[in-house]
Formats: structure tokens, C-alpha cells, sequence
């Protein structure tokens, strides 16, 4: 990963926004909710970002609002990506009436349309707190992973060191974690990273919507505000150009760590593997007969 230029460039890039994430809030200049007599005024040396109608600063309500994005998308991945590696790998690996349950379950989830099935759910609970949405989201979006999980357990399962270590008496629990599971991690790094993106746009949709809470700050509530109050009809371009740069800056560092763990764990992918490659003591290369 730390050869790969897309790869590298998406995990420095991912890595600003986790630190803005911790120190957005303590580094912001002003209060994101404080009103002042500066109403909806362009970028200035005072305003980086400018400010919205009721003279909030549009640049710290960015950087307080980057923490929310980043933990929702973080917890959501975390409890998607556990649930889809006990259903999927505990589907691909076990037989019979378990492993058709299991499977049954993900298509279940995998045919509901996600986004409307959060945007009911979240409509339907009392408090919609960054933690709740988190949940909800990784609680509704783990079945596409278990079910490429499962696929690539169902090809490991009869690997001959899956069969000499169950001849060997081990047991399945050992198998699991210690033959099938450590050939999954990339597949597992990649699912996740899908996910995080996913919740990442998930929550900015909600805020945007005004399913969330619209007094918590992240960038679709910055969004969600201008287009209540017609931004774009007034010119003022800075009030939602800021907030629509950041989403699309950690989707692309998203992106790019995933494209990079792609080419990971497909060779095929890799553009230029074989450049720079120098003969070595004991390499012996393998020539193609010629044909006549």
C-alpha cells in the first residue's frame, strides 16, 4: 500500500480529515452557531468561508462539522464490517440449514432498498443522535459484504490446507480464524472502506433531507441550511461550495484507498508492477517457448 501512488495519496488525504475530525471543533475560529452583524458576506481575511444569513462563520461550521461525518462513517463501518464477517463467513463455511438461513437473511437486506429503509427508521425513532444514525446505517448495510464474504469462503473452504488442517483434527473455530479468515483481509479492508463511504453519504443525505437533527453540525446540515434559504438564487456561492468540496475531497480519499486495496488483492489491476524489477541470485526466469 505505501507503493501505491493512489493508494498513498487517499490515506494522506483520509488522514487530514481524521485530524480535522479531532481538532475541528477546539481549532475553529468562531462558534458555528453564534450570530453576527456580518450577514451573508463572500470569504473574507475575517470569514475564511464567508458567512450565511444570520452571519454564522460557514468555516467552522466546516471543521465542527467534519467530526460528525467521520464518526458516523467510522462506527457505521465498524458494525457493518462485523456483521457481515460472521454472516458471510459463517455462511460460506458451515452447511445445511445454518448456512441457507444465513443466506437467506442477506438477501433479505440485500433487496431492501437501503437509504429509504434508514431514512424510515431514523424518521421513526425519538432521538436521532450521531450514534443512532451510525447504527442504523451499519445495522442496514452489511449484506452486499456478507455475500461476497460468503462467495470467497465457499472457494477457501476445500483449499488443501483448509482439508489437512480439519484431518488434522483442528477445530472450526481454529480453521476459521487461523486458515479461511487471514486470506479474507483484504476482501474484509475494502468492504469496509465501501462502507464507510456509503454511511459517509448516508448521513450527509439525512441532515440534508432534515431527517437528522438540524441543531448538531456536519456538512449536509451546512448544505440543508443553504438550500432552505436559497443560496444559489442569492449568489452566494460560498455558503454551500465549501461543504460540497469536502464531501467530494473524502469520497476521493475513499475511493482511492479502496481502488488501492483493489489492486492489492487483484494483480491484474496493477499498472506498472513489473517495472524496475531487477534479476536477483537464485531468480531464474521462466521463457515462453518459441513457436514456429
Amino acid at each position: 500500500m505505501r507503493t501505491n501512488a493512489k493508494a498513498l495519496t487517499g490515506l494522506i488525504a483520509l488522514g487530514v480529515f481524521v485530524l480535522l475530525a479531532v481538532i475541528g471543533p477546539w481549532i475553529a475560529p468562531f462558534d458555528p452557531s453564534t450570530r453576527s452583524n456580518a450577514l451573508l458576506q463572500p470569504p473574507s481575511a475575517e470569514h475564511w468561508f464567508g458567512t450565511t444569513h444570520l452571519g454564522q462563520d460557514i468555516f467552522s461550521q466546516v471543521l465542527a462539522g467534519t467530526r460528525s461525518v467521520v464518526f458516523v462513517g467510522a462506527v457505521a463501518g465498524v458494525v457493518a464490517t462485523v456483521l457481515s464477517v460472521l454472516v458471510g463467513i459463517t455462511a460460506g463455511y458451515l452447511s445445511g440449514s445454518a448456512s441457507e438461513g444465513l443466506s437467506a437473511l442477506s438477501n433479505v437486506f440485500l433487496v431492501i432498498p437501503a437509504l429509504p429503509l434508514i431514512v424510515i427508521i431514523t424518521s421513526s425513532l425519538p432521538e436521532t443522535s450521531n450514534l443512532t444514525i451510525a447504527l442504523v446505517i451499519g445495522l442496514t448495510s452489511w449484506a452486499w459484504n456478507a455475500r461476497v464474504l460468503r462467495a470467497q469462503t465457499l472457494s477457501l473452504r476445500r483449499r488443501d490446507y483448509v482439508e489437512a488442517a480439519r484431518a488434522n483434527g483442528e477445530s472450526t473455530w481454529r480453521i476459521v480464524l487461523f486458515e479461511i479468515l487471514p486470506n479474507l483481509y483484504a476482501v474484509i479492508a475494502s468492504g469496509f472502506v465501501g462502507t464507510v463511504l456509503f454511511a459517509v453519504i448516508s448521513e450527509i443525505t439525512l441532515a440534508f433531507i432534515g431527517v437528522s437533527d438540524a441543531g448538531g453540525w456536519n456538512w449536509g446540515t451546512v448544505l440543508y441550511w443553504a438550500q432552505s434559504q436559497q443560496a444559489l438564487a442569492q449568489g452566494a456561492w460560498w455558503w454551500f461550495v465549501p461543504a460540497g468540496l469536502a464531501i467530494a475531497l473524502l469520497g476521493t480519499s475513499l475511493s482511492l484507498v479502496n481502488f488501492g486495496i483493489d489492486e492489492y488483492v487483484n494483480p491484474r489491476l496493477r499498472t506498472g508492477s513489473l517495472r524496475g524489477v531487477r534479476m536477483r541470485v537464485g531468480f531464474t526466469p521462466v521463457l515462453a517457448k518459441e513457436t514456429s
